[in-house]
C-alpha cells in the first residue's frame, strides 16, 4: 500500500510562475523514477497563492530514497530556490475542517 502525501509550498515573491511550473513537473519526475503510484495527483492554489499537491508514494522506503537520485535532488533544489516548503498547517485554508483550494 502506498503513502499519501500532501505537499504545501509558498512561492517566493516574483517567482510564482516558476514555482507553479516546477510543481507541475514534480510528479511526472517522481513517476518516471518509479517512486510514486499511478494514482492521479491533485494540485491546487490557495487564495493567497500558496500551492498544494497531493500524490501517493509507492512506499515509505521509496520516499526516503528519492533524495539519493541526482535528477530529483536537482529538481528539489530548483524548487527550493523559488518557493519555501511549508507545513500544511501554515496555510489559512488548513484552519477549516474542509479546506478549499482552486484546482490547477
Amino acid at each position: 500500500m502506498g503513502i499519501l502525501v500532501i505537499c504545501s509550498y509558498r512561492p517566493k515573491p516574483g517567482w510564482e510562475e516558476e514555482a507553479r511550473l516546477l510543481m507541475q513537473g514534480h510528479v511526472p519526475l517522481l513517476r518516471s523514477h518509479g517512486l510514486i503510484t499511478e494514482r492521479l495527483e491533485v494540485q491546487g492554489v490557495a487564495a493567497n497563492g500558496e500551492l498544494v499537491e497531493i500524490f501517493e508514494w509507492e512506499s515509505v522506503e521509496k520516499s526516503r530514497g528519492a533524495p539519493t537520485i541526482a535528477e530529483i535532488g536537482t529538481h528539489w533544489k530548483a524548487m527550493g530556490e523559488v518557493m519555501d516548503f511549508v507545513p500544511l498547517s501554515e496555510l489559512p485554508e488548513a484552519l477549516h475542517p474542509f479546506a478549499h483550494f482552486n484546482p490547477i
